[in-house]
């Protein structure tokens, strides 16, 4: 892979806020900064299917603990997206005695920084932040364990034995 800088691996992002049929609770307004009157003129899911589908395609999909990227993309029954890479988990194998596995701890203890030009203004909880926080350190941790010449399998589900271990001893 050579030296890399992140703009390799950036394309277009897509950047909506979604329709949704339910107020924003509390907690996510606090967190995500998001209210319901942003999502007022929002597009649908649904709308933004054909603009998915094309930026997609049908490579691996990173996210730090994946889940919600997985059950707003799982409204498209048969879609084809995956394989998941969740670098949450490979964290958990790859650092599994460090105290926080959340995306900004890791990033802050590993001095990943350089995404956070790629987003300027944005900050953690914002989609578009994290997911090149995710990239970023996925990046990270491939070059660290000199993975870039293994398959993407080796990604897809890590061994996180040694971190269960640890927080249940």
């Amino acid at each position: 892979m050579g030296s890399w800088t992140l703009e390799h691996d950036i394309h277009e992002p897509i950047v909506s806020f979604l329709q949704c049929e339910q107020d924003i609770t509390w907690s996510a307004r606090k967190v995500h900064g998001i209210t319901t009157g942003d999502l007022l003129d929002a597009p649908s899911l649904l709308s933004l299917w054909p603009t998915l589908k094309k930026q997609l395609g049908r490579g691996p999909i990173v996210a730090h603990g994946h889940g919600t990227e997985k059950r707003f993309l799982r409204a498209f029954p048969g879609h084809p997206f995956g394989p998941w890479i969740d670098t949450l988990q490979l964290a958990r194998a790859a650092w599994p005695d460090l105290p926080s596995h959340s995306l900004g701890d890791l990033c802050a203890s590993l001095k990943i920084e350089e995404f956070a030009n790629h987003a300027p203004e944005r900050s953690w909880h914002d989609a578009l932040y994290d997911a090149l926080a995710s990239l970023a350190l996925l990046k990270h941790l491939v070059f660290e364990f000199k993975l870039a010449d293994q398959p993407v399998a080796i990604l897809l589900k890590p061994d996180t034995s040694t971190w269960h271990r640890l927080r249940h001893s």
